[in-house]
């Protein structure tokens, strides 16, 4: 059998771009298949816990990650009309972990990194996955602009409405939380509060949540609301919202979230939704990572994280594979994979809950907030370089 695999990657967000620089030196033959004629994202901020940011360090890309991003500094919490919630951390801050450093970046900026660290002819823009079929030679991949190819290998990185895991039968029901968000970003020279923001700053109140956090090197403000809904929402990122409904959400709130919504020109608004743990993710020889195979609701700001952490493994378990020993790799990821990732769905669902309601006991507050924390710690402080190379190296095929 050949050394080596043809591997496609089906989607090309920051899941399927990781995973492609996860496995550039693996001698393997990668090909990334986005449905987008062209890489553009419109204005959105992503939080990279030290979990994810450790393992972009180690694949060569902790320098470009410094230059964008905005350190992370721990999360502030306050109430609906903006009083601190103590926590004991120095100015007002949760630390979120002490095993290294966070960033928010900018969304494009960020793939924008990703993209230049691969060569031009790895990827096929303009093809959108519409059907795959696994015979005796491989997989073979039908486009919906008529494009057919045949690969040893298929990983669905392709998102919440992942074509890859509905033509595999692992479709679930997506499940709302009630809850829509609106996403904007304002120039921090707009805003004078914000001008020495650090960190993540989280506002919490009946129902509702408004999050803040700095991108861009600090020249960009990142805004997240979260509202009640009781209608469906897009699983998208590219709707426009109401802006006169959005400040309406907030009136009587603390006067900087006034102010920051006052000072954004535009404002889109999504779904919040997760899906229910699979119980597989690989079927012959496809697997999925990221969203497509356990998306999950962004109250941890661990979405991209856990892609990152699924890209990394499959980078590490897939050196070396051949088609002998592709089966066994495959399982040894999902075994890896699907445990951790369950449980982070959970404990974000949990966090949101959290960020949703107006205690009326601050020490039920408390508590409930140390209970979780203490998850989020661990969430943190996880080393999937460490869990795979050990997987690696316990032997077999």
């Amino acid at each position: 059998m050949a050394d080596t695999l043809k591997i496609a990657i089906i989607g090309g967000g920051i899941g399927g771009l990781v995973t492609a620089a996860a496995l550039r030196d693996s001698g393997h033959e990668i090909c990334i298949y986005e449905q987008a004629k062209q890489f553009r994202e419109i204005g959105a901020g992503v939080t990279l816990h030290p979990n994810a940011t450790r393992l972009l360090d180690k694949l060569g890309f902790g320098d470009a990650l410094r230059k964008i991003g905005s350190p992370t500094a721990g999360v502030r919490l306050m109430n609906a009309i903006g009083e601190p919630i103590e926590t004991g951390a120095p100015s007002g801050g949760v630390p979120l972990s002490d095993a290294g450093q966070g960033y928010n970046v900018h969304r494009a900026e960020f793939l924008d990194i990703l993209a230049s660290a691969l060569a031009p002819s790895s990827f096929r823009l303009g093809h959108r996955c519409a059907d795959l079929m696994e015979g005796s030679d491989g997989i073979t991949l039908t486009f919906e602009n008529g494009t057919r190819t045949t690969s040893n290998l298929v990983i669905g990185a392709d998102g919440i409405r992942s074509v890859v895991r509905q033509q595999l039968g692992f479709d679930t029901l997506a499940t709302s939380e009630g809850v829509m968000a609106y996403r904007g970003m304002v120039p921090i020279e707009k805003l004078q509060w914000a001008k020495q923001a650090r960190g993540l700053y989280l506002w919490m109140g009946a129902g509702s949540s408004f999050l803040c956090y700095p991108v861009s090197a600090g020249k960009m403000l990142n805004i997240v609301a979260f509202v009640p809904t009781d209608r469906d929402s897009a699983e998208s990122w590219s709707a426009l919202g109401d802006l006169f409904a959005l400040a309406a959400q907030y009136r009587g709130w603390d006067e900087r979230v006034g102010q920051t919504i006052a000072a954004l020109t535009e404002t889109y608004v999504w779904g919040i939704y997760d899906r229910a743990p699979l119980s597989h993710w690989n079927k012959g020889c496809a697997t999925l990572m990221g969203d497509a195979a356990h998306p999950m609701v962004p109250h941890l700001g661990q979405g991209a994280g856990q892609a990152i952490e699924d890209a990394y493994t499959l980078g590490v378990l897939l050196k070396g594979a051949t088609m002998d020993s592709l089966s066994d790799r495959l399982a040894r990821y999902e075994r890896l994979r699907h445990a951790r990732t369950s449980h982070v769905q959970a404990v974000a669902r949990q966090a949101g809950q959290f960020y949703r309601t107006d205690f009326n006991d601050p020490n039920e507050r408390d508590a409930t907030m140390a209970s979780w924390m203490k998850e989020v710690r661990v969430i943190l402080e996880h080393d999937a370089d460490a869990a795979a190379t050990s997987e690696l190296a316990r032997g077999g095929a």
